[in-house]
């Protein structure tokens, strides 16, 4: 995993970034315009995607879209429905048995708050999700999230704080928390 911080500016390792991000994006491009039952062009396209074929049960229906692809770590069994994204520059795990419903979104990066750190780095947190656990629709799953065994994601909730094992969590709204 990389550092909480990626520096934007002058940064070889942002370059690398931003190289393994248009590698991937022209992969995801060519994948999403298969055929949806060409099983085999897929599955080449997505090991090279995540460096690795997909484990054992693991089913992807495209449209996918991800950044990185080698920081998504899936288990056999997992299922994700269409048009996910998964933004994965800081690690995503998905354990076995996870079900991704269609339009869930998994980011890992993001800025500062202060706007005059806004534009000079990216910070990360990797995202965690244990066995069994179904995300519903349209759900967005933010960094640092670790959603426990057996939980459930409702459809349109934004989840941005650790979720414990065997619990429903729903919501979606938007708080001001500060002003400036």
């Amino acid at each position: 995993m990389p550092s909480d911080r990626l520096m934007l500016v002058d940064s070889d390792q942002f370059r690398t970034h931003i190289e393994r991000v248009q590698q991937v994006t022209d992969l995801t491009s060519r994948l999403n315009v298969l055929p949806f039952g060409d099983e085999e062009g897929k599955a080449a396209l997505f090991e090279q995607i995540l460096g690795k074929p997909l484990p054992e049960g693991t089913v992807i229906y495209p449209p996918f879209f991800t950044d990185h692809g080698f920081r998504l770590d899936l288990a056999e069994r997992v299922f994700i429905n269409q048009n996910c994204t998964f933004l994965d520059y800081a690690g995503i795990r998905l354990a076995e048995g996870v079900w991704v419903g269609p339009k869930a979104t998994f980011i890992t990066g993001g800025h500062p708050v202060d706007p005059a750190e806004r534009q000079l780095y990216l910070t990360g947190a990797p995202i965690d999700v244990a066995e069994n656990v179904w995300i519903g629709a349209g759900a967005t799953v933010l960094p640092g999230v670790s959603i426990g065994r057996d939980a459930v994601i409702a459809a349109g909730a934004v989840v941005a704080d650790d979720v414990p094992p065997a619990s429903l969590v729903t919501g979606g709204k938007a708080t001001i928390r500060r002003q400036w």
